[in-house]
């Protein structure tokens, strides 16, 4: 997994704001579960620390000027870390719920490790009250990074 993630700071990387949905299918990456033995914490986030240092300096030698951030959270619905990089700034992430940004990425990569069984959610979670008010969503944490201006 630490390989891949610092393979993804050379991939393709789409910085227009005009083009949003460009930018997230482009720059978003996927991260489930892998085989063989999980990695440390500690070595995943070197690893995405490594990834957003190169992003940095590749998007410094690019004509584009504006906010750019690297951003990481764990879907626990989906059982996957999330990384994409957006022509944003770290207050006005691409999300539809609410978020909090955090400094610290290894309690986000702990969870995802710690999942065991990525993908679903226990049948408990998913019963409701028998409202059909959806409740608000929960907000997670989300480690940001600014790579661009």
């Amino acid at each position: 997994m630490p390989t891949w993630i610092a393979e993804v700071a050379d991939e393709a990387l789409v910085l227009d704001p005009s083009h949003r949905t460009e930018e997230l299918r482009v720059d978003t990456w996927l991260i489930g579960p892998g085989s063989g033995p999980a990695p440390s914490a500690t070595e995943v986030v070197a690893a995405f620390r490594d990834t957003a240092d190169g992003i940095r300096r590749r998007i410094a030698e690019l004509p584009y000027g504006g906010p750019a951030a690297f951003y990481v959270w764990h879907d626990r619905q989906a059982g996957q870390l999330r990384r994409p990089t957006g022509s944003v700034d770290r207050e006005r992430l691409p999300f539809g719920g609410p978020y909090y940004p955090v400094t610290d990425l290894k309690p986000i990569i702990d969870g995802h490790l710690a999942d065991g069984s990525p993908g679903s959610v226990p049948w408990d979670d998913l019963e409701g009250s028998g409202d059909l008010v959806e409740p608000e969503p929960e907000p997670f944490p989300v480690r940001v990074a600014e790579v661009g201006a």
